[in-house]
């Protein structure tokens, strides 16, 4: 059955509509991804791992595979990525110890304090209120035809 050409216009508008939202959803989520692992300190796991794995089979082909992971977790070896490295965690902490006492200053600025009100115990008025006493007597039931 051959479709008219009003159709395919409707679906190719319907889908011209509906890519830039999930492009745009798409890297909407990308960017929040990208700036939550940065926030975490992600990057400098991701390029600690990578210098490994580049001293890591650097080092295989010169010696056994044993002694060449021991040269390259004993920290006495690093290469040039691990010291870029270690010197990027390094400013970053000095750039975080920065800040926290800039914002210290900030945070404590004098507020009120409010104390909870102590408590005051009282007495309640003491009532009787049995049913006697009110002079009303329960409601009689009638009385029922079929027991008789």
């Amino acid at each position: 059955m051959p479709c008219s050409s009003s159709s395919n216009t409707d679906v190719d508008a319907l889908a011209r509509q509906r890519y830039p939202r999930r492009v745009l959803f798409s890297i909407g989520r990308a960017a929040t991804i990208l700036a939550i692992c940065l926030s975490l300190g992600l990057h400098w796991i991701a390029l600690q791992s990578l210098a490994w794995t580049t001293m890591l089979v650097a080092q295989a082909r010169h010696a056994p595979l044993s002694e060449a992971v021991a040269k390259t977790f004993d920290g006495a070896h690093p290469c040039s990525l691990c010291h870029a490295v270690n010197a990027g965690k390094k400013s970053e902490k000095k750039s975080d110890l920065q800040s926290t006492t800039a914002k210290i200053d900030m945070i404590c600025s004098a507020r009120p304090v409010r104390l909870p009100r102590p408590f005051v115990l009282f007495e309640q008025a003491t009532t009787n209120s049995n049913l006697s006493d009110s002079g009303d007597s329960p409601p009689v039931p009638p009385p029922r035809a079929g027991l008789s």
